[in-house]
């Protein structure tokens, strides 16, 4: 009897043993109390602004969980400083101008803090080093922004419903554009005239085109003057030939100016001096006068009965032969 509740008390004692270990490693699993046992090293960083970061939340490094948020405390003014336990063995990746951030675990996760960047050529972080913190757009700055968004798009759409009103109405230089159908007409006419413009400048182009080409048509006079040497040497010759007649004449007007502006030469004196110019004067009076005295005196002969005869028989001659 005795022997049997000895064996009783013991495979009990062994369920309870078993049950207890059980537990132990649950609690430890389910409660990720395991780390605890892990060698840690602490980090600090400064922030500005938490956005709702607790103590116990995780450290993540280039997507691996290294830690937890230890503790937070107010640092400063208006700083919050933040302790990190990150196990050691990930010293060796971390750098020590790497940075922190906030973050979320998926989009409305709990809020986790990553560390990430540092260069090769810094040294690796040692216990107790501060990082440098990038400050990240928070949820709030976030949600401030659509509101501000949404406050600028019921703006727009207010000066656009105003701007169409006025169209509506007539208002402006395109709403009289759209409405008043005398604007509409003054601007057809005005395309209208630009496109008889262009017309005519086409037809323009297409004539100096028909000149260009007329230059390289061999018999035309531009063709000629432009390709053959003979006719270019002749028309030289003549420029030349009329220039020296211009340099003749030229020299002609001159000397003519000197010999009118000499008075002692014959035109000189034909110009300046006066009595020479009387004389000249009354003698043409007097051919004048002679010339008259002459036909009264040709014509008295031509009705004496004397001459009658031979005037007659010259009248004759002249009528039978007209070509003498």
């Amino acid at each position: 009897m005795n022997e049997f509740s000895n064996k009783r008390s013991v495979i009990v004692g062994i369920f309870v043993f078993l049950g207890l270990a059980l537990l132990i490693a649950g609690v430890l699993i389910v409660g990720n109390l395991h780390e605890t046992f892990k060698k840690k090293m602490k980090i600090v960083s400064l922030f500005d602004e938490v956005n709702g970061l607790q103590k116990g939340n995780n450290v993540w490094f280039s997507g691996v969980k290294i830690g937890i948020v230890n503790s937070l405390r107010y640092y400063g003014k208006a700083q919050v400083e933040v302790t990190m336990k990150v196990e050691s063995t990930a010293q060796q990746y971390i750098r020590k101008d790497a940075k922190v951030k906030i973050s979320t675990d998926g989009f409305i996760g709990n809020k986790i803090l990553v560390i990430y960047g540092g260069s090769s050529k810094s040294e690796q972080v040692e216990e107790g080093d501060t990082l440098k913190v990038e400050n990240t757009v928070s949820t709030d700055d976030m949600i401030k922004t659509l509101q501000q968004n949404n406050q600028n798009f019921l703006a727009i759409s207010s000066n656009f419903k105003i701007i169409s009103e006025k169209l509506a109405s007539g208002d402006g230089t395109i709403g009289k554009l759209i409405n008043d159908n005398s604007l509409y007409s003054n601007i057809s006419n005005a395309a209208a005239a630009l496109q008889v413009v262009s017309q005519k400048a086409k037809q323009l182009v297409s004539s100096i085109d028909t000149f260009s080409a007329g230059l390289n048509k061999k018999g035309t006079l531009a063709y000629g003057l432009t390709s053959d040497t003979v006719v270019f040497r002749s028309v030289k010759t003549s420029i030349l030939q009329f220039q020296q007649m211009a340099d003749t004449a030229s020299v002609f007007v001159a000397n003519l100016k000197n010999a009118s502006a000499n008075p002692n030469t014959s035109i000189g004196v034909l110009l300046h001096d006066e009595e020479s110019g009387n004389h000249l004067k009354s003698i043409i009076k007097n051919l004048e006068s002679s010339s008259k005295k002459l036909d009264e005196d040709l014509e008295a002969a031509q009705h004496n009965f004397l001459l009658r005869g031979f005037f007659k028989k010259k009248a004759k001659e002249s009528k039978s032969n007209p070509s003498r």
